[in-house]
């Protein structure tokens, strides 16, 4: 089902709808790339589409395991900072990347699934949360990122003749 197809008066399927609409939209920027695309640098700074993937993996599980779900970046192994998200590892493939994004969206649903969007987190180094801002964020970041990784896949398949 599609976002628009979620009843105009269900906050909650919105914001779900939307966020797995664009969850599913930043993956197919990697469709039919080879690994060298995916990995390929095309602006000054470190940015790729498998490291937007990867980049947006860590920050679902900072929003949704550690501010809503409470568990520290440390004990989730999580990368500390935005800039190291970004970097790939010498093992990180297309396949590699989107299981842990799967992985990451299921957490992610698991972690929020019968909580209501006033629920409040505090598990955020800046402060408190409302569970309806961290999913506002989450799609925010994502629509964002879909547009980087839109105009990098552009660029790629231009590459190729």
């Amino acid at each position: 089902m599609g976002s628009f197809d979620v009843l105009l008066d269900d906050e909650r399927a919105q914001l779900d709808a939307f966020l797995e609409d664009y969850r599913r939209a930043v993956e197919l920027t990697l469709e039919g790339l080879t690994e060298e695309e995916s990995r390929r640098r095309l602006v000054p700074s470190a940015t790729t589409l498998l490291g937007l993937l990867k980049h947006v993996t860590w920050m679902q599980r900072v929003w949704f395991e550690a501010c809503v779900g409470g568990v520290s970046r440390e004990a989730l192994g999580l990368a500390q900072s935005v800039d190291e998200s970004f970097q790939l590892a010498g093992d990180d493939t297309i396949a590699s990347v989107l299981a842990a994004h799967r992985d990451a969206c299921t957490r992610a649903q698991t972690v929020v699934a019968d909580l209501p969007l006033d629920t409040v987190a505090t598990g955020h180094r800046a402060g408190p949360r409302t569970l309806r801002w961290v999913m506002l964020q989450v799609l925010r970041e994502l629509a964002h990122h879909c547009g980087h990784a839109d105009i990098l896949r552009e660029q790629i398949l231009a590459a190729r003749g």
